[in-house]
């Protein structure tokens, strides 16, 4: 997978919009964001242009408009974080962090009776998943 541009939480705010629907103007990004953050038009405005200077968005000039969308996908981002995140705090291991998420977290039946059906897939799919992956 390509190295994804570094983006702060404020910038994550944008990129959600965008992901959700896209292409957007920036005014529609500005609403969008309204009824969620306290933010001025102006800060909007350029934590979209740090997202250009980023590459992490693009945009296409619709007569005197200009319409914003992401050049990566949501997902890319997502499993970087994760992993980023568990290399920080578990290094890289995911065992601690499912053990201490279980402890920790209060589950539903039905939320237990998922996990249980995900970890069983896993087991069906068998160790070498990954490496038959890589070939």
């Amino acid at each position: 997978m390509k190295e994804l541009p570094k983006i702060s939480e404020a910038e994550w705010e944008v990129m959600k919009i965008l992901w959700a629907r896209s292409p957007q103007t920036g005014n529609e990004v500005i609403e969008a964001l309204e009824g969620q953050m306290d933010w001025k038009p102006k800060t909007v405005r350029t934590l979209i242009s740090r997202l250009l200077q980023k590459n992490a968005i693009a945009f296409q000039e619709a007569g005197r408009t200009y319409l914003y969308y992401p050049l990566v996908s949501q997902d890319d981002y997502v499993q970087t974080e994760t992993q980023s995140f568990l290399k920080r705090l578990y290094g890289g291991a995911v065992k601690p962090l499912l053990v201490h998420f279980l402890r920790e977290q209060k589950l539903s039946s039905d939320e237990i009776s998922e996990l249980k059906r995900i970890l069983d897939e896993k087991t069906e799919e068998g160790p070498d998943r990954d490496r038959r992956k890589d070939r």
